[in-house]
């Protein structure tokens, strides 16, 4: 797919310096651009490759003056940066502009499902379904009985929803990730085994959720597993049963939540932190990566350590933990000199 430079220009509402003909079919770093590539310059660090490029068009911004000649076409715009990552999206936007049915797929009795779907081969959509507008569902990927997927939202290859499940609008869902399998729920029997405990609720997922790839989100045993509006979630974290996620949080990768346990809104939650079940995270809470949370946290709190306790204390008990064999090494001097003095 090639751009010329005034396309580009058109929908940044940028200025173009040079052959506004100028086509470009791919993007690039500055510093590895080639002909042919799209780049720009927001980093003055950055500004001498402006000059050594193969790049054929850059964007820079409206203040830039080049000191030599440039061989690129330039579009000037308020703010390069923003500019490029608006271009990202669009791009992004016109690559997954698919629609159709792809065959072979499975579309069972009773689905209903608004313009512009693209199902992908070798998928299934089971009973009762109901799909929005501009769906679109990647090859390998199942729709239990009774799911509903709002407008907009993107399912990508090998996605699995179970049954009863709601997804909201304008969601994005990456390869691998299960949404409504079984909690861990079993009950223990006197003679060490255990029989399973039936789990019939489901999971809702509301507007604008990121989930990424190879995670996994358990329906509830009774009621409803909730993700709210906004939430990010990275790849390889696991959910349990009954839990709840207030807005615009954000959660990175090989995070664990224990069942029950509900986060506040606007959290910020760093890779690998554990949390026990049962638990009431409150709101702008800040959690630091491999933190371990055994009890409740309240509003804007900032922990770090397993068990987590306050990040300031954390940082002041590290340094004296990374000075402890020197402190015992002194600790056994002042002993021995306390003896010292004792004996004479």
């Amino acid at each position: 797919m090639k751009f010329t430079a005034a396309q580009i220009a058109g929908i940044l509402d940028g200025e173009v310096v040079g052959n506004p003909k100028t086509e470009v079919y791919k993007l690039s770093k500055i510093e590895e651009g080639t002909h042919g590539s799209l780049t720009f310059l927001a980093n003055p660090k950055y500004v001498n490759f402006v000059y050594t490029t193969e790049a054929s068009v850059i964007i820079v911004n409206n203040s830039f003056e080049p000191e030599q000649v440039v061989k690129s076409t330039l579009i000037k715009v308020d703010d390069a940066y923003q500019s490029f990552s608006k271009l990202l999206e669009y791009y992004n936007q016109v690559k997954l502009m698919k629609s159709g049915i792809e065959q072979p797929s499975v579309i069972s009795e009773n689905v209903t499902y608004g313009k512009d779907l693209y199902l992908g081969s070798f998928s299934y959509i089971g009973k009762n379904v109901v799909i929005g507008d501009n769906v679109k569902i990647y090859p390998n990927s199942f729709v239990g009985d009774n799911v509903t997927i709002g407008d907009n939202t993107i399912l990508f290859a090998g996605v699995k929803i179970y049954s009863e499940t709601l997804v909201g609008a304008n969601c994005m869902l990456h390869s691998g990730c299960i949404v409504g399998s079984d909690g861990f729920g079993f009950a223990p029997h006197d003679d060490g085994t255990y029989s399973k405990i039936p789990q019939i609720g489901n999971v809702i997922i509301e507007d604008y959720v990121n989930i990424g790839s190879c995670t996994t989100i358990d329906r509830a045993t009774l009621g409803s597993t909730i993700i709210r509006k906004g939430v990010k979630l990275d790849n390889q974290i696991q959910i349990a049963h009954n839990v709840e996620i207030g807005e615009n949080t954000v959660i990175a990768a090989q995070t664990g939540i224990a069942g029950s346990t509900k986060i506040g809104h606007s959290c910020m939650i760093g890779g690998q932190v554990g949390f026990a079940g049962h638990l009431v995270i409150g709101n702008n809470v800040r959690i630091q990566a491999q933190s371990g949370i055994g009890k409740n946290l309240v509003d804007g709190e900032i922990v770090q350590g397993t068990p987590a306790f306050n990040y300031g204390d954390f940082s002041k008990s590290y340094v004296h933990f990374r000075n402890l064999p020197k402190i015992v090494a002194e600790i056994e001097e002042l002993k021995k000199t306390i003896n010292k003095l004792k004996q004479d």
